[in-house]
């Protein structure tokens, strides 16, 4: 019997949601739309690819969620509405770490790869994974100046992925450093990574799981007039 899941991917900009039957993508639906549409686009997206999947939400064998770190808004509509369909239909929940599958963008026979995601002013949400995509430094809220990775850097090439790489660019110009831009964590690379977790039964307690924020969310204090 078939195993699907319903993969949702809400850490930045990109609305992103895909359906996949055992760990393989067979319909991705998404949108980089740089005002943080989600919380108009996520049920739509997710209705239309249950549609071209051909399958109800009662088909669905489990729900993963991106779980950060990444925008506190984003994540927060994203992981709501993977609850409110785990509570709905009965499923259980997975979760996926939002780096780790961004640095599964890219393919690599040598050298290290660096997910980032944008953090505020010169910091950064990174972690490091070698070409096997084993994590070999964790994910960290980190300040940016041109010493950093300078031991990664020092050893081989490092290729750095996300929105986090247009400051980074600025900073390092270390000839081993790779800038691969204009990529976002996206569901279809979510799909194997969850369909593993599946088979070993690694589901989250749907009552109390939280996003992976990372950092205390700050209010942004509103302009005098």
């Amino acid at each position: 019997m078939s195993t699907f899941i319903l993969n949702i991917e809400t850490a930045t900009t990109n609305c992103s949601v895909s359906i996949a039957k055992d760990g393989e993508t067979i319909v991705l639906k998404e949108d980089n739309d740089k005002s943080y549409s989600h919380a108009e686009r996520l049920h739509v997206y997710i209705d239309e690819a249950l549609k071209e999947a051909g399958i109800d939400s009662v088909d669905l064998s489990a729900i993963a969620i991106s779980k950060g770190p990444g925008s506190y808004t984003g994540l927060r509509i994203g992981v709501s509405t993977a609850k409110g369909l785990c509570f709905a239909l009965g499923k259980p929940l997975i979760s996926v770490p939002t780096l780790e599958a961004l640095a599964y963008k890219v393919q690599l026979e040598n050298g290290v790869i660096v997910s980032m995601l944008d953090a505020r002013r010169m910091e950064v949400y990174s972690a490091i994974y070698d070409s096997n995509y084993n994590e070999i430094r964790t994910t960290e809220a980190q300040i940016l100046d041109e010493n950093a990775f300078a031991e990664n850097l020092q050893n081989g090439k490092v290729y750095f992925i996300g929105n986090g790489v247009d400051k980074t660019k600025a900073l390092i110009t270390n000839l081993n450093a790779i800038f691969i831009e204009d990529k976002l964590p996206s569901a279809n690379e979510m799909s194997a990574l969850a369909f593993k977790k599946y088979q070993n039964n690694d589901f989250e307690d749907v009552a109390y799981f939280e996003p992976y924020y990372l950092k205390d969310f700050v209010a942004l204090k509103p302009k005098k007039k």
